[in-house]
């Protein structure tokens, strides 16, 4: 086997900072396609969720050849709730090329993303993204990110990092911004090659080869992703291997692959500073450490933080369930988590006392919500809860999960947005103003921000943006108040009827329009009022011999709000569930009909004032 240059590297950035499209420049620029191939946008986000939603949701590789080195690139997701993709990703990369926003500089993400490059002692490359913006200042960006950097302790070659200026979209970096005229990612590629040491030659040491991410196929099995970090990987062939609880065990490679461009190659034999994927061990896992036979040398195993958000998932027993969904039962829902488990390592499903309940932890709602959206997509009929926090007993304190909030917001709207944030136990961090628009920072409560982002998105006309991390554990900050407004809720089955809604709407905004089938407990909309209505949306108008043309047609309904996956979870409260099915997504309560929920409120020792019509 002939020794091979290699560099590994990883794109890392907050969201929407242009990772996945600098990462299509470097496969056009290499020619990774042919010359008549139509290649589209944000090639790297292969997944339907991520195409939609403009987000890279799997770290994912591929590889380029550029001159005699083969450079191996990873991109990364830039949301908080995938980080656990990050913190692995990250030790199999000699080095690390942070992109930052020209115009909004480093956020909450950037840090998290770049403390773990700096703790596996990484040499990162600063690019200054999106120099195109009218409002970019990038001496004041590069200004920021020192600091950052000095804040993490950077070391002092840590800190005399690189800097380049470019548009991703347009494929264009140069050192000076200003004065050069290049037109192409050159410049990047030379930096990374004088930047950083090509992996040594270790051939000739024993192999060690460690799993930093999983995979599944379908024919194959259980994929097991790592860098060799010394000797040569061999197909068919036995090994020796080290799990997470110290123990060794024989296992056999059946097959090694490697990238070439956007596709996983089979080979032979793998060296070392190589990005492998192997087959044929199923309960390969993250941190395992594959070495020869009878020599054992694991390396320190990767630890993966633990979840911050739990979720009930149940079989729907809603009056609707089984119309749309192909896969119903609790057996089918198990087989489903447990095969996400196979790769998805942030997650974590349990038990319950119900045999039709999982309890499903994750990072946060986002990382749950996509795993719904999978299930949704795939036929699966599924009700879930309110998301809870996962709490934590520290020296014998009751702790709760705390997030850094930045919020970029029109300075006329500051106020509101400080306002909600003190209601929902955050404390003010920093206030910085940025033009027309004020930076604010809180840490607040993960359990007061649930639920947030859409008040946040209307008290701010859609104009602020958010971004959160998980900044730690501090003591239980108290009850945080809930939904505000009640919920308008169904007394009959059948088709909601437009002389019915247009009564209705006067008592709040409606989730629903005209001819949808509802059933009993089903929530049709929400109240205006903070009590729950009991309403009746399928009352038709009496007919009559008289007509009266002109009523009729003035009674015209508002357009309902229809609420997406996520804008439902938010909304609930703990006595209400989200039915989830291929075709529709509903709100319910718990208790469908009404005896039910007073019987149940009577046993809390609470009885509300129900609003009947």
């Amino acid at each position: 086997m002939e020794y091979q240059k290699i560099i590994n590297i990883a794109v890392i950035a907050h969201v929407d900072a242009g990772k996945s499209t600098l990462v299509d420049a470097f496969l056009k620029q290499s020619h990774v396609f042919r010359d008549n191939s139509r290649v589209g946008d944000l090639i790297m986000d292969s997944n339907a969720l991520e195409k939609e939603r403009g987000i890279t949701i799997y770290s994912k590789n591929c590889s380029i050849q550029y001159k005699d080195y083969k450079i191996n690139i990873v991109d990364t997701p830039g949301h908080a709730d995938f980080s656990s993709e990050v913190e692995r990703i990250i030790r199999t990369v000699d080095t690390v090329i942070l992109l930052v926003d020209s115009a909004e500089g480093p956020m909450p993400q950037t840090r998290f993303v770049l403390q773990k490059s700096l703790e596996c002692g990484l040499r990162p490359i600063l690019l200054i993204n999106k120099m195109d913006k009218p409002e970019a200042r990038a001496e004041e960006v590069i200004d920021e990110v020192y600091e950052l950097f000095l804040e993490l302790n950077a070391a002092d070659d840590q800190l005399d990092f690189p800097i380049l200026y470019g548009i991703a979209r347009e494929g264009v970096v140069r050192y000076d911004w200003d004065n050069d005229t290049n037109n192409d990612i050159e410049p990047l590629f030379e930096t990374i090659l004088e930047h950083t040491q090509v992996f040594p030659d270790l051939t000739a040491e024993p192999l060690q080869l460690q799993i930093s991410a999983l995979a599944y196929d379908d024919y194959i099995g259980r994929l097991g992703i790592g860098r060799v970090y010394s000797g040569s990987v061999k197909e068919a062939s036995f090994y020796e291997v080290c799990d997470a609880e110290g123990k060794d065990y024989r296992g056999k490679i059946n097959q090694v692959f490697v990238y070439k461009g956007l596709n996983r190659v089979p080979v032979p034999e793998a060296q070392c500073g190589e990005i492998v994927i192997v087959s044929g061990i199923p309960d390969i896992s993250i941190g395992d450490t594959i070495c020869p036979e009878g020599a054992p040398d694991p390396l320190p195993m990767i630890s993966i933080e633990e979840p911050t958000l739990s979720m009930n998932f149940m079989v729907n027993d809603s009056p609707f369930a089984g119309k749309s969904g192909k896969y119903v039962t609790s057996r089918n829902i198990r087989e489903r988590l447990e095969k996400e488990l196979e790769v998805n390592v942030g997650l974590r499903v349990e038990e319950t006392d119900s045999t039709d309940t999982f309890k499903v932890s994750g990072r946060g709602e986002l990382h749950l919500t996509i795993l719904l959206e999978q299930m949704r997509r795939e036929g699966y009929e599924i009700a879930v809860s309110r998301p809870e926090v996962i709490l934590k007993k520290i020296d014998g304190v009751t702790c709760e999960p705390m997030e850094e909030v930045v919020c970029d917001v029109p300075n006329e709207y500051s106020g509101t947005v400080i306002g909600a944030l003190n209601i929902r136990k955050g404390m003010l961090q920093n206030m910085e103003d940025i033009g027309t628009y004020t930076r604010i920072t809180y840490l607040a409560p993960t359990r007061g921000l649930i639920g947030y982002r859409t008040e946040f998105i209307n008290s701010t006309r859609g104009e602020g943006t958010m971004v959160r991390r998980l900044a730690g554990y501090e003591p239980w900050k108290g009850d945080i108040p809930q939904r505000e407004n009640g919920a308008l809720i169904s007394t009959e089955n059948g088709g909601s009827m437009t002389y019915a809604l247009w009564n209705i709407q006067e008592r709040g905004q409606l989730f629903i329009d005209a001819g949808v089938p509802v059933y009993e407990g089903m929530i049709i909309g929400m109240a205006s009022k903070n009590r729950d209505m009991n309403v009746n949306p399928i009352k038709n108008k009496k007919m009559t011999a008289i007509r009266s043309t002109g009523n009729d047609e003035a009674m015209k309904l508002v357009p309902p709000k229809i609420l997406s996956l996520e804008e439902a979870i938010e909304f609930i409260n703990d006595d209400e569930l989200v039915e989830i099915t291929p075709a529709d997504i509903r709100i319910r309560k718990k208790y469908l009909t009404m005896l039910d929920r007073r019987r149940h409120m009577r046993e809390l020792g609470r009885i509300e004032d129900e609003d009947d019509e």
